[in-house]
C-alpha cells in the first residue's frame, strides 16, 4: 500500500515538474501559450467597411452597436496637469428627480435619468392609463396615441409624447403635445389646441416617471437614438479664452445661466438683456462645517476672486447654441486661465 501511494506520489510530482517547466517556455502563459493575455488584442482588429446593401434597399436601420461618442470637453487644463475634478451634480434627492420646468408658454418635465431609462416608462405610464399607442419611433424619441375622448371634452384629442435630451448628461426632457379632433386637418399643430389637457397630461406623466423611478429598465433603441452626452460642454476660443457651449435657445438659456449663477455662489447685482450680460459678484465657498465643492475644487484657501464682481457674457454662436464666457468687471482684477476655468466648470454644473 505505502509502495504504491509513493509511485502515484512520484507520478504527480514529475508532472507538475513537467507542466511547471512547460509553462516557463510559454506553453501555458506566454505570449503563444494556451492561456496567453488576450487584453490587447482588439489593438490588431482589422478596420472593415461598412455593410453594402443592395441597390434599392434602405440602409436607415443600419447603425453602429458600440458608438464610440466625440470628446465634448476640448479645453486643456491651465497649469501643472491634475486629475480633472468633476461638475457638482444637479440631482438632488428622490423628491427632486422629475421636476416641470416653464418658461413663457412652454412646459416640459425635466429628469434626471439618461432617455433609454426614461423612455420604457413613457410607455409604462400609458399602459397603465389604457392609452392606445398609434405610432413610434424611439430613435426619434416620439410617441403618439390614438384619438381619445375624455369625460367632459367636447371633442375626441390624442396626444404626442416627445422625449430630448436633457442638457446636462444623463437627463432627459419630456415634452407633451395635445391636438383636437378635426375635419380640417391631420396634422400635428406646433403648439396644443387646449393648453389645459397638456398641463394635465404633463403633470400625470411626471408624477409617474416620479413614483416609478426606483424601476427604470433602459431601452437600448432610444439610448442610441437620443444621445446621452448632454448639450453643454467646455470649449476652447481661438485666442485661448475657455467659454461655455450651450446647446439652448437664447430666451432659455438666459434664464437656465440667471438660476446657475445663484446655484455657483455667485449674486447677481445687475443684468443688461439686451446685451446678454449679467454682472455677478462672486461670493466664494458658503460651506461652515463640511468640506465641500469649494474645498475639493481649490484646497483650504479662499478662491482668489471672492468678492470680485464678474461679467457673465452670453452670445449667440448659431441658431438654438449660445457661448458662456466670463471676465471681471474691472481691469484691475487678475483672473488667471486655470481660475476662469473653475469657475465655468462650476457654473457648467449648475445649468438645466
Amino acid at each position: 500500500m505505502f509502495n504504491v501511494m509513493s509511485g502515484n506520489w512520484l507520478r504527480v510530482t514529475a508532472l507538475l515538474g513537467a507542466l511547471t517547466a512547460l509553462s516557463g517556455c510559454g506553453f501555458l502563459f506566454g505570449d503563444d501559450g494556451v492561456f496567453r493575455d488576450r487584453s490587447e488584442d482588439y489593438r490588431h482588429a482589422p478596420e472593415l467597411p461598412p455593410l453594402a446593401v443592395p441597390e434599392g434597399k434602405s440602409a436607415d436601420k443600419l447603425r453602429e452597436i458600440y458608438v464610440i461618442p466625440e470628446i465634448q470637453e476640448k479645453v486643456v487644463p491651465a497649469g501643472e496637469f491634475e486629475v480633472p475634478r468633476p461638475a457638482p451634480l444637479i440631482g438632488g434627492d428622490a423628491s427632486e428627480l422629475v421636476r416641470i420646468q416653464k418658461l413663457g408658454d412652454d412646459s416640459w418635465a425635466l429628469i434626471d435619468l439618461a432617455p433609454g431609462q426614461v423612455w420604457p416608462q413613457v410607455r409604462g405610464f400609458l399602459s397603465a392609463a389604457g392609452m392606445q399607442v398609434a405610432s413610434v419611433d424611439a430613435r426619434a424619441g416620439l410617441i403618439d396615441t390614438t384619438w381619445l375622448t375624455l369625460e367632459g371634452r367636447p371633442l375626441p384629442s390624442r396626444f404626442r409624447f416627445r422625449m430630448e435630451q436633457g442638457v446636462q448628461r444623463g437627463s432627459s426632457e419630456l415634452h407633451v403635445l395635445q391636438m383636437n379632433r378635426s375635419a380640417q386637418s391631420d396634422e400635428w399643430p406646433t403648439e396644443s389646441d387646449d393648453a389645459e389637457q397638456e398641463q394635465e397630461m404633463l403633470r400625470a406623466v411626471a408624477q409617474f416617471l416620479a413614483d416609478s423611478a426606483d424601476s427604470t429598465p433602459v431601452s437600448m433603441i432610444a439610448e442610441q437614438g437620443l444621445s446621452a452626452d448632454g448639450r453643454i460642454s467646455l470649449q476652447e476660443a481661438a485666442d485661448g479664452s475657455t467659454y461655455i457651449r450651450l446647446q439652448l435657445s437664447f430666451e432659455r438659456a438666459w434664464a437656465s445661466l440667471a438660476r446657475a449663477l445663484e446655484k455657483s455662489s455667485f449674486e447677481i447685482t445687475d443684468r443688461d438683456r439686451s446685451q446678454g450680460l449679467y454682472y455677478a459678484r462672486f461670493l466664494g465657498s458658503q460651506e461652515e462645517d463640511e468640506d465641500g465643492w469649494f474645498d475639493w475644487l481649490w484646497g483650504d484657501d479662499e478662491h482668489p476672486l471672492t468678492g470680485e464682481t464678474l461679467l457673465v457674457q452670453m452670445k449667440s454662436l448659431d441658431e438654438g447654441v449660445v457661448a458662456i464666457s466670463l471676465r471681471p468687471e474691472s481691469q484691475e482684477t487678475g483672473m488667471d486661465r486655470r481660475q476662469e476655468q473653475d469657475l465655468l466648470t462650476l457654473i457648467k454644473g449648475n445649468i438645466n
